[in-house]
């Protein structure tokens, strides 16, 4: 009728809570979809437990699940399921995967906040889907379930109706995104405004991983060149200078790189160089061109490559998001 607003129906968003999750895996989205309302959107926010009582997280915090699963409409919204560090705990559980594939079954789009993404890959619901999880698990979920596609980069990944997204805080990314879709930008921002945070956090999770990507290797050859390197990043580290040093030839030490440590010797002296550069970035105060000259690149330029080839972002920019947490 002509002059009468209809009020949209309230979407119902289910968040699983079992034991050990992470608390702010279950919190960031809750806070986000309940902020959502206060600016147009009609979210029924509902936290659900596969058991009755309190649930332990994985701080001292407990959550009281506030919707049984038979209290539950028909159709869902949005199933998000969140993480537990001890993963093949929570995927151990047959109740608990029992429950997030009748959930998923009925809802219009399943989510994933990090270590999440193993429940939805035990449940057969990320096969031949790409994925998002914790740089720190992207590995595991890799090898433990082939048929998963991760992205070891991304802080969220949409996959059709499914989505996954990177660790914990990623969580918040990904809800907000999911505000967006529902609701358009204006309302997403709106709430990133509140919640000050990033509507869209620049880089992605290689800027907080770098440093762990570097395989060790107890072969005496390879730890003796990757000794001579790390100890003085700087040093020019000339591969035929390196090969004779070790005793060996320029091919058979890249060889032998590429076996035990997985890259070449040039590669492996770029991220050396990299970590040193990050150190001086986060604990000094040098100038660029200076990091850049004790960290062993030729240039300002050539770490300003390598750090938005491996890192997705400028040394200026890395210095002022590591530094300090003080504003400015």
């Amino acid at each position: 009728m002509a002059g009468v607003s209809v009020q949209r129906p309230r979407q119902v968003v289910v968040i699983l809570a079992f034991p050990g999750v992470q608390l702010l895996d279950v919190a960031g989205p809750a806070e986000v979809f309940t902020t959502a309302n206060a600016y147009g959107a009609r979210y029924d926010v509902r936290v659900v437990s596969a058991a009755p009582g309190p649930v332990a997280t994985s701080a001292p915090v407990r959550l009281a699940a506030d919707t049984g699963r038979q209290d539950l409409p028909e159709q869902l919204g949005t199933l998000l399921v969140p993480g537990r560090r001890e993963w093949r705990e929570a995927v151990g559980d047959p109740a608990l995967v029992a429950m997030t594939k009748d959930l998923a079954g009925r809802a219009r789009r399943v989510a994933s906040v990090c270590a999440g993404a193993f429940m939805l890959a035990e449940a057969g619901l990320l096969d031949g889907r790409r994925a998002a999880t914790h740089w720190r698990l992207a590995p595991e979920l890799a090898l433990c379930y082939p048929s998963v596609t991760v992205e070891r980069d991304a802080l969220f990944v949409r996959d059709g109706h499914v989505i996954t997204s990177a660790g914990v805080t990623a969580g918040i990314d990904l809800s907000l995104a999911l505000v967006e879709q529902d609701h358009g930008p204006g309302v997403a921002r709106e709430v990133a405004r509140e919640l000050v945070v990033f509507m869209a956090r620049p880089g992605g999770q290689s800027q907080f991983s770098a440093r762990l990507t570097l395989r060790e290797s107890t072969h005496p050859v390879v730890r003796q060149v990757m000794d001579l390197i790390g100890a003085d990043p700087g040093a020019e580290h000339d591969m035929t200078a390196l090969a004779r040093g070790a005793g060996v030839s320029v091919r058979h030490l890249n060889r032998l790189f590429r076996t035990h440590v997985g890259t070449t010797v040039g590669r492996y002296t770029e991220a050396i160089r990299l970590e040193a550069a990050q150190a001086l970035l986060e604990s000094g105060t040098e100038p660029v061109d200076a990091v850049a000259a004790r960290a062993g690149f030729g240039s300002a330029e050539a770490m300003r490559r390598t750090f938005q080839n491996a890192l997705g972002i400028s040394p200026t920019v890395y210095r002022a998001r590591f530094r300090t947490t003080a504003p400015g």
